[in-house]
């Protein structure tokens, strides 16, 4: 991906929580997918903030039923994905945007551009 790319695959990633929490099935078509673009850094940080504030909401107060529930992902007739909720936003979504930070994070690196604070201070903040 390009540096563009996987930030805006960062900042898209959270709004599957709304997907997994109140759907049973999502039926995923490779080639009618569009993924999404930013045109800008504003609007980059606007989605990442936006999706941020509804996954907490969609996450809020969920019974244990539901997240225990099994969820899948299907494509066509073919079951990619099938497993309790809980387990789809710890594995597919939260630990799937933790990945691709640890990438942005190389790609910000490579391009002298400072890597800000992730789990603490990073070798590029001032001490």
């Amino acid at each position: 991906m390009t540096l563009g790319r996987l930030a805006s695959h960062c900042a898209e990633t959270l709004q599957w929580l709304d997907v997994v929490v109140n759907q049973d099935v999502i039926e995923m078509d490779p080639s009618t997918y569009t993924p999404f673009q930013a045109g800008s850094r504003s609007e980059l940080l606007e989605t990442f903030d936006r999706n941020f504030e509804s996954a907490k909401d969609v996450i809020r107060d969920q019974p244990d039923a539901t997240l225990l529930a099994n969820w899948q992902m299907k494509s066509g007739d073919k079951v990619t994905i099938e497993m309790p909720r809980i387990g789809v936003i710890r594995g597919f979504v939260l630990n799937h945007l933790v990945h691709h930070r640890g990438q942005l994070s190389v790609y910000l690196r490579l391009n002298d551009v400072p890597v800000p604070s992730i789990y603490g201070p990073s070798a590029d903040e001032p001490g």
